[in-house]
């Protein structure tokens, strides 16, 4: 299995063809991720356990949203239900991507720590939604070695994760080598990936402008978008028969605790 190495008007068309998905079925579409949201930070407000616990899970409700973007693909309906298909199959392997997430990020953590930044990771991990303003400038002066390590492993583990959860979900990969394929892709699809991300932080800014309004719709084309670039770059991705992933009747995978 390997990533296909696609030229850079590629991430226009990730963009383009994510919006078309999006329109699809726009108004559920943003039900779906107000209620992650909503749900996200309900969880990450529940001291000590529910930031991990958030990290955890990510992967397992990000596959189930790639497959709504699957079966919108396919031209059958989106539905509530496919916020929890991911954990439907697999899901032992997904959340071992996210404990694979959080053990990393305390690691890069440890090391901006040993590189002089522990003041700044202090704040970091507190959790506080608006710091001191001359604290945080105090702390930034120290550690300008700190920023450059953390920002090249925090980078290096966003673009091993990309991918991972899908080629998990659809392709049964293990996790490890799931995030050594995602990572490659960014590597062999570096003139896409600049094409990619420079229009969506263009449209991003510009969404921002209208009172955030226009995050009703960049929300969604996140995650549409990123499916398309998916199948893209993986393009022997074959979904899971119809019978292994029930939409309307879930039941748990019977190892995901």
């Amino acid at each position: 299995m390997e990533a296909q190495r696609l030229n850079a008007l590629h991430g226009w068309e990730w963009i383009k063809r994510g919006y078309a998905l999006f329109m699809k079925a726009p108004l559920l579409w943003i039900v779906l991720l107000m209620i992650c949201l909503a749900a996200a930070i309900g969880l990450s407000s529940v001291p000590v356990v529910g930031e991990p616990l958030l990290t955890l899970l990510m992967p397992v409700v990000l596959a189930g949203l790639m497959l709504g973007c699957q079966t919108l693909e396919r031209g059958e309906e989106l539905e509530l239900a496919h916020l929890f298909s991911g954990f439907s199959r697999h899901t032992s392997h997904l959340i071992t991507l996210g404990g694979i997430s959080l053990v990393s990020q305390f690691l890069i953590f440890g090391l901006m720590m040993a590189a002089g930044g522990a003041a700044l990771v202090s704040i970091l991990m507190s959790g506080q939604p608006d710091p001191d303003p001359a604290i945080v400038m105090q702390a930034l002066s120290g550690a300008g070695f700190a920023i450059i390590i953390g920002t090249v492993l925090f980078c290096t583990l966003m673009m091993a994760m990309q991918y991972a959860p899908m080629l998990v979900f659809f392709d049964n990969v293990a996790p490890m080598k799931a995030m050594k394929l995602s990572l490659s892709a960014y590597v062999r699809n570096v003139g896409p990936m600049l094409v990619y991300v420079t229009t969506y932080l263009l449209i991003a800014l510009l969404a921002s402008l209208p009172m955030l309004l226009g995050w009703l719709v960049v929300l969604p084309l996140t995650f549409t978008s990123l499916y398309v670039s998916y199948r893209d770059i993986f393009p022997h991705v074959t979904a899971p028969p119809a019978a292994e992933n029930p939409v309307n009747d879930f039941t748990p995978d019977k190892d995901a605790f």
